[in-house]
């Protein structure tokens, strides 16, 4: 199986926060974030394996700080572990200043899914090439994650 590099699939999109974007208390909707980062996660699944995908979940969506009308978003998916048909995306988002300097917002991690032309799960065609320490600790994280996913779908959760 052709292997690919976390970096060939990664993903990152840029946003200044608008009236649209903010909510009743002056601050980001987190709707809206999370909808920003479902879209982030499935670009760099696709990216990766040059096939349809939808989003199979979300979890460990973390909230850590607001964001506020006119900051810049900077929102940044990367692939941490591969199943059968499956692809964990890592999505951090950030505020960035004039400087260029990032203070992280939020962090999640989305299970999404490749799908064949009738919509059903199709294996990924492509490994995922781990090349820093950082990419091997991921993907053992993603591990450990895919098999608790598992373990709570046959509960019933």
């Amino acid at each position: 199986m052709r292997k690919k590099r976390v970096e060939e699939s990664k993903t990152e999109q840029f946003r200044l926060l608008k009236y649209e974007d903010i909510n009743g208390a002056n601050r980001l909707f987190g709707g809206k974030l999370m909808a920003w980062i479902d879209e982030v996660a499935g670009v760099t699944a696709r990216r990766h394996c040059e096939t349809d995908v939808t989003t199979a979940c979300i979890d460990n969506l973390q909230f850590k700080e607001p964001a506020f009308l006119g900051n810049m978003i900077v929102i940044i998916g990367r692939l941490t572990y591969i199943g059968r048909s499956s692809m964990e995306v890592r999505v951090d988002s950030y505020v960035e200043d004039s400087k260029g300097f990032r203070r992280p917002i939020n962090r999640a991690y989305v299970t999404m899914v490749a799908i064949d032309e009738h919509e059903k799960p199709k294996e990924v065609a492509f490994g995922l090439e781990l090349e820093t320490e950082t990419e091997k600790i991921e993907w053992e994280s993603g591990k450990k994650r895919a098999e608790l996913r598992k373990q709570r779908r046959r509960e019933g959760f």
